[in-house]
C-alpha cells in the first residue's frame, strides 16, 4: 500500500505545467531544460582530476543540445538507440543527454567490461552510434559491426565530442512513455537482459524518492565515484542532481585516499556509495580511534553511543560537534547526508555513522524499479530496515510465512516496461495483476518500512527445514578488519536426504597489521577468523550457525558495484 506524504518536493513542477511540458511528469530533456531555467548560473558538472572543470547549467545545456544536433544530423531519429560507454566524467553525461535530446534511446555499458561483451550488448540494443573512452575507441573502429557512427570521450582521439556541432533543425522529441534507457543487468553470462526504463520511469523515480523526505537542495555537491552506468548511480546521483540544480563531481578512482581528497577538495554534501565503501572509510575511522589506546577508544565509544541516543530520541545531532575532530580526518566534515545502496549493510555500520553526528541513511530498489523504491527518512531512520516506500509505490509481499517473510512485489510508475525484446523473460518477472517479482525476500511493518533478509535463489534450507538468509550473517562480518570479504552459501552435507550445511567464504584483509604494526603470517590470521567465526556463531540463532569455514588465498571476483558474484563460485 502506498503512503499520503505532506511534503511534495515536485510540487513546482505545476509552474512549468502546460509551458515546458505537457504530461504528468517532463521528459528528462524538459526537466533538465526546466532546471535551467531556475538556476542558469549553478555549476552542473565539475571534475578536479588533474585540473578542476567545470559547467554550469547554461554552460552545460549550451554544448548539449550543439551535440544532439550534430547526433541527428547522422542520422538519429526518435526512438533509435546510441550506446555510451566510459568513465565517470562530464562528457559521459553530456553524451547520455544528448542522445535524448536528440530524440533517442540511450544505452549506458559498463566500460570495465571486455570489448567483446561490449560488443554483445551494442549488437543485443540494436544501437547505430557509439560514444567511448579513448583506450577503447581503436578497438571499435575497427570492429564496427552495426555501428554507424563512432565519438571519442577524450580529446586527442578521433572526433572529440565537445567539438561536434549541427545545423539547426526540428528533432523530433520523445514523450513521457516513450523509452529513455536500455540498462543490461548481464554482460558477461547467457543472454543479457535490457531493462527499459520510460522517461516517465526515471523522472518520477527521482522526484518521488526526494518525497521520503530525503531534502535535497540545490546548493548540494554530489560526488559520483559509483560507476555511473549503473541504475543506482544514474539515478541517485547524475539525475537526482539535474533535478535539482545541485553540482555533480565525478571521482575516477575507486581508492580511499583519492576518494578523502575529492570529498575534501569538493566540499562534498552527498554521499552515496555502496557498502563496501561505507564499511571501509568507518574501519578506517575506528583504526584510528583504537590507535588512541583503549581509554581514548573505550570513553569516545560510549560517547558515540550517547550521541546515538540523543539523535535517536530527541532528532538532535550532537554528533556533527562532538567528533568534528573525528570528521575532518575522514574527509567528512562537509558531508550532510550519506546514502548506501546497491546492497545489504550491516545495521552497525548504519547505527555508527549517525553516532558520529552524519545524517546516514539505506535505501533499496533494482534496475527494473529505476531503482529507487524505499528509502530511510533521516528523521525517522530504523537501522535494520532498508528504508520506507516512496510515495506512489505500491509494495506487498508474497506468500508470507510464520515470520512475516516472503517475496517482496512492487507496482508503480517507475517499474521497467520490460526487458528488451524478451517477452516471455518479462512475463515471467510479472504476476497476474501486473506486481514485478523482485526475487528479494523481507517483510514490511506497519509503517510501510522493508526489512530485507536476503535473495530467493540464495536462501538455505537447512535439515530441520529452516530457511537462512547468508546476507543476514554476513552482515554479522562487517565491523571486523581482519576480513576484507565474506560470503556465506549452503553446501550438500548430505547428498541422499539434499540437506545444507551453512559454508563461510573467508578473504583476509592484506593490508591488516597486528599489535606490533606488522603483517601477520597465515597462521595467526586462520587463528584469528577462526576465533571471529565462533563469536559471529555465538550470536546467531542455533539454524544460522556456520559449520564450514574456508579461507581463500584471492579475492573473490566482483562487479563493479563492489558486490561479490556469487554466480562466479
Amino acid at each position: 500500500m502506498s503512503i499520503p506524504y505532506n511534503e511534495k518536493p515536485w510540487q513546482f513542477l505545476n509552474d512549468f505545467r502546460g509551458k515546458a511540458f505537457t504530461g504528468q511528469w517532463p521528459t528528462l530533456p524538459e526537466m533538465f531544460k526546466i532546471t535551467v531555467t531556475r538556476y542558469p548560473q549553478r555549476p552542473c558538472f565539475t571534475i578536479y582530476e588533474p585540473d578542476r572543470i567545470s559547467l554550469n547549467y547554461t554552460e552545460a545545456l549550451k554544448v548539449i543540445t550543439a551535440v544532439s544536433r550534430w547526433i541527428h544530423s547522422k542520422g538519429i531519429r526518435r526512438g533509435d538507440r546510441v550506446a555510451v560507454s566510459g568513465k565517470n566524467a562530464p562528457e559521459w553525461t553530456v553524451a547520455y543527454l544528448a542522445v535524448l535530446f536528440a530524440g533517442g534511446v540511450v544505452v549506458p555499458i559498463d566500460y570495465q567490461l571486455k570489448n567483446e561483451e561490449i560488443d554483445l550488448l551494442i549488437k543485443t540494443s540494436q544501437a547505430k552510434m557509439l560514444f567511448i573512452d579513448e583506450e577503447k575507441y581503436e578497438y571499435f573502429t575497427q570492429n564496427k559491426g552495426g555501428l554507424e557512427t563512432i565519438i571519442s570521450l577524450k580529446k586527442g582521439i578521433g572526433t572529440y565530442i565537445y567539438d561536434l556541432d549541427g545545423q539547426e533543425t526540428e528533432i523530433e522529441q520523445a514523450i513521457e512513455t516513450d523509452l529513455a534507457a536500455i540498462l543490461f543487468t548481464s554482460g558477461t553470462m547467457g543472454i543479457p537482459k535490457g531493462v527499459m526504463l520510460t522517461h516517465r520511469n526515471l523522472v518520477s523515480d527521482c522526484y518521488l524518492a526526494q518525497g521520503t523526505p530525503l531534502i535535497v537542495l540545490h546548493t548540494d555537491v554530489f560526488y559520483a565515484i559509483l560507476p555511473i552506468h549503473h541504475a543506482y548511480t544514474m539515478l541517485a546521483v547524475f539525475i537526482e542532481t539535474i533535478s535539482t540544480g545541485a553540482e555533480v563531481v565525478f571521482g575516477k578512482r575507486m581508492v580511499t585516499s583519492q576518494i578523502l581528497k575529492d570529498l575534501k577538495e569538493a566540499k562534498i554534501t552527498m554521499l552515496l556509495g555502496v557498502p563496501m565503501l561505507f564499511n571501509k572509510v568507518l574501519a578506517g575511522i575506528l583504526r584510528g580511534l583504537r590507535a588512541k589506546g583503549p581509554i581514548v577508544y573505550g570513553l569516545i565509544t560510549f560517547l558515540m553511543g550517547i550521541s546515538g541516543i540523543i539523535k535517536k530520541v530527541f532528532k538532535v545531532n550532537p554528533g556533527k560537534k562532538m567528533f568534528k575532530f573525528v570528521l575532518d580526518k575522514a574527509s567528512l566534515t562537509s558531508v550532510r547526508i550519506c546514502i548506501c545502496g546497491g546492497g545489504p549493510l550491516a545495521p552497525s555500520v548504519f547505527r555508527k555513522y549517525n553516532q558520529l553526528g552524519i545524517d546516514f541513511v539505506q535505501g533499496y530498489g533494482l534496475t527494473e524499479t529505476s531503482p529507487i523504491i524505499t528509502i530511510n527518512p533521516i528523521e525517522q531512520y530504523i537501522e535494520t530496515s532498508v528504508g520506507r516506500t516512496c510515495p506512489q509505490v505500491d509494495m506487498k509481499i508474497l506468500n508470507p510465512d510464520e515470520r512475516g517473510v516472503g517475496e517482496v512485489l512492487v507496482k508503480g510508475s517507475m517499474v521497467m516496461l520490460g526487458y528488451y525484446n524478451m517477452p516471455e523473460e518479462t512475463a515471467e518477472v510479472f504476476t497476474p495483476d501486473g506486481y514485478l517479482k523482485t526475487g528479494d525476500l523481507g517483510y514490511m511493518d506497519s509503517e510501510n518500512y522493508l526489512y530485507l533478509t536476503g535473495r530467493a535463489k540464495n536462501t538455505i534450507v537447512t535439515e530441520g527445514g529452516k530457511n537462512v538468509y547468508p546476507e543476514e550473517i554476513e552482515n554479522e562480518f562487517q565491523l571486523y578488519d581482519e576480513i576484507d570479504q565474506i560470503l556465506i552459501r549452503g553446501y550438500i552435507m548430505d547428498e541422499k536426504m539434499k540437506t545444507e550445511g551453512i559454508e563461510a567464504l573467508i578473504y583476509p584483509n592484506p593490508e591488516y597489521k597486528d599489535s606490533k604494526g606488522e603483517t601477520p603470517s597465515a597462521v595467526f590470521m586462520k587463528g584469528k577468523i577462526d576465533w571471529i567465526v565462533t563469536e559471529v556463531n555465538q550470536r546467531l540463532q542455533p539454524y544460522q550457525k556456520i559449520n564450514k569455514v574456508e579461507i581463500l588465498e584471492k579475492p573473490m571476483e566482483m562487479t563493479t558495484t563492489k558486490k561479490i558474484k556469487r554466480n562466479a563460485l
